[in-house]
Parts: C-alpha cells; sequence; structure tokens
C-alpha cells in the first residue's frame, strides 16, 4: 500500500468517526462553551469540519501564513449545515490527495504567522498532523456533549452510551 493510500484510508476511517461526532450537536447549543476561555461549540465544530481542507492546502501550497491568509471560519446555522460543511471538506482533501504524487507528499511546509515560523514539516507530517487535530478536537466535543449530557458515539470501539451505561 503506497504512501497516499494509507493516508486515504486513515481519512475515511476517521471521517467516518467525525461525522457521528458532529452529528449529535443539537441545533441550540451552538452558542454554548463549558468555559469562558474556550471556544463555542459553533466554533470548535466548524473547525473540526474545516479541517479536511487542510489536507489541500498542504498537497497545494508550500506555507499558510497567517499575516497575509487570516482565518475566516465558515458560518453554520445548525447541524445540516455543519455536516454538509464538512462532506465538502471531506470531499476537497480527497480529491487532492488522490490527485497528487508521492513525490509532492516529501516536500516541506511551512505554517507561519509572519516572520514568525511556528513549524516547517513535509507535506505528508503536515497531512498526519490534520488528521491528530481533527481527533484532538473531536475528543474535546465529546467533552462538550457529555457536559450536555448528550449521549457519545464511539469512536474505536463502543462508548458507554453505546454499552448503555
Amino acid at each position: 500500500m503506497t504512501v497516499i493510500e494509507k493516508l486515504l484510508k486513515e481519512m475515511d476511517a476517521e471521517s467516518k468517526t467525525t461525522r457521528k461526532m458532529l452529528s449529535r450537536i443539537p441545533n441550540d447549543k451552538y452558542s454554548w462553551k463549558p468555559h469562558e476561555k474556550s471556544m463555542t461549540i459553533e466554533q470548535l465544530s466548524t473547525h473540526i469540519a474545516e479541517l479536511p481542507t487542510w489536507v489541500s492546502m498542504a498537497v497545494t501550497t508550500d506555507e499558510l501564513d497567517f499575516a497575509t491568509a487570516p482565518y475566516e471560519p465558515k458560518k453554520v446555522s445548525d447541524t445540516d449545515d455543519l455536516l454538509m460543511l464538512f462532506e465538502v471538506s471531506l470531499a476537497d482533501g480527497k480529491k487532492h490527495l488522490e490527485n497528487t504524487s508521492e513525490e509532492i507528499l516529501d516536500q516541506n511546509w511551512t505554517l507561519r504567522n509572519g516572520d514568525q515560523i511556528y513549524s516547517t514539516s513535509t507535506k505528508e507530517e503536515v497531512i498526519r498532523m490534520t488528521y491528530c487535530q481533527i481527533v484532538h478536537h473531536r475528543a474535546q466535543l465529546g467533552v462538550y456533549l457529555r457536559l450536555l449530557d448528550i449521549p457519545i458515539p464511539g469512536s474505536y470501539g463502543p462508548s458507554a452510551d453505546d454499552q448503555g451505561f
């Protein structure tokens, strides 16, 4: 199996869990957050839904400079909009990954804010970091949902809710 095939397989597996988690968000909870320093559910879930586009960005650019391209999150009004955003982002990331080459994955990609460089990694490493970010933020969302007493879907096996605990 090639690196690209492995990355596509992982993207597909993680997207199933992400879709289940995003689908659990009640429409009336988008402004809720567990702490004043936390993101709202809307901010967190929108970020999760947009993250697959980082795969596209990794294979089609050599850097992201926040000084010249500030982040403007998409607006969602409900869970249907959120899931649509996720599906569009996922399709975009998958298409770009399918159409890239192994050689591209070995090239460097830089995350910066003007002169301040946060990281320089290979494009393959950026894609792996993107997947890790999705899992990380999905876990945060799971805590939010648990605090709201919303049943959590299983990720890599059944959750306590799936088992009836």
